[in-house]
């Protein structure tokens, strides 16, 4: 059983939760996202904290962690809303945005055109790019997407990659040859 399940989780001002069903909708002054209910787990909310119980089985227990940090990330999501920022590095490299498309120039001998999910939005600045919505896994996917693209290399770091990242380095040749 998960640990979390016995935090209440506390519905942060501008945030609603209606249960219709199976369906758990959150509101907020972002947007509104859903989460599908399986069968045996259920929610109620108590003042302004939120919680989840199942029933004792080996099944819904397993899920009610789950639940829980889905309907956190929904939460904080709908009212604050999250973002990735992605750094690009390397002569020549740099991004754009041309109407619903991010236009990567990596050094290949064309540009690599990226489709901007709907429920994200992506910014450029420089050799910034800025990755944002309310939806935690569409986010995170948008962003690993567009880091695999060009990973960074471990010689010389060029590539794209999270900020805050640190890109292990490797010894060139040159600098190898010589230190031995």
């Amino acid at each position: 059983m998960s640990r979390l399940i016995k935090k209440p989780i506390a519905i942060t001002e501008g945030a609603t939760l209606v249960q219709n069903g199976g369906i758990l909708t959150i509101k907020g002054p972002k947007g509104e996202l859903k989460i599908a209910l399986p069968a045996g787990v259920d929610v109620r909310t108590e003042g302004g904290n939120f919680w989840v119980s199942a029933a004792p089985e080996i099944k819904t227990t397993a899920l009610q962690g789950t639940i829980w940090s889905l309907a956190k990330n929904a939460i904080e999501g709908v009212t604050i809303g999250f973002t990735k920022i992605l750094e690009i590095e390397g002569v020549g490299y740099r991004a754009t945005v041309e109407g619903k498309e991010l236009v990567l120039f990596l050094g290949y001998a064309l540009p690599v055109r990226l489709p901007i999910p709907e429920n994200v939005a992506i910014t450029v600045d420089k050799n910034i790019i800025k990755v944002t919505g309310i939806d935690k896994d569409a986010v995170g996917q948008a962003a690993a997407e567009i880091r695999a693209l060009k990973k960074p290399e471990p010689y010389k770091g060029k590539g794209i990659h999270y900020q805050g990242e640190v890109i292990r380095r490797k010894v060139g040749k040159k600098a190898g040859a010589a230190a031995a």
